[in-house]
């Protein structure tokens, strides 16, 4: 299991790892995904070490409500107002989740069949 020491997404956000980053501010990190599944397709991060969804506190829902909104805001930026976007939260082995620090997927620039898969 991934502690903040060893998580990708916590380099990514101290900027060890580079990334193709769309914003940044104290809080959150959004970048394009490495292995995109769709035209658009880019993570929202906190920047704050959260394991998963189900970690998350009461205290956590302004910052979670911050993530989701900026989603939103970048999707509408990339071309997605018009036609949507799929925005994803995987949560542990069973959810997809193959990251260990919360992050929400925002794919869209394409028709996104369901179920996924």
């Amino acid at each position: 299991m991934a502690g903040m020491d060893d998580c990708i997404f916590c380099k990514i956000a101290a900027g060890v790892i580079p990334a193709k980053k769309i914003f940044e501010d104290d809080e959150m990190l959004a970048f394009h995904d490495i292995d995109p599944q769709a035209p658009v397709h880019f993570l929202v991060i906190p920047k704050r070490h959260i394991k998963n969804i189900m970690e998350c506190e009461k205290e956590d829902g302004a910052l979670l409500g911050k993530l989701m909104l900026k989603a939103q805001e970048i999707a509408r930026k990339l071309g997605c107002d018009e036609t949507g976007a799929r925005f994803v939260i995987n949560c542990k082995s069973d959810g997809g989740q193959t990251v260990d620090h919360l992050h929400i997927h925002t794919l869209g620039g394409r028709k996104l069949e369901w179920p996924p898969g």
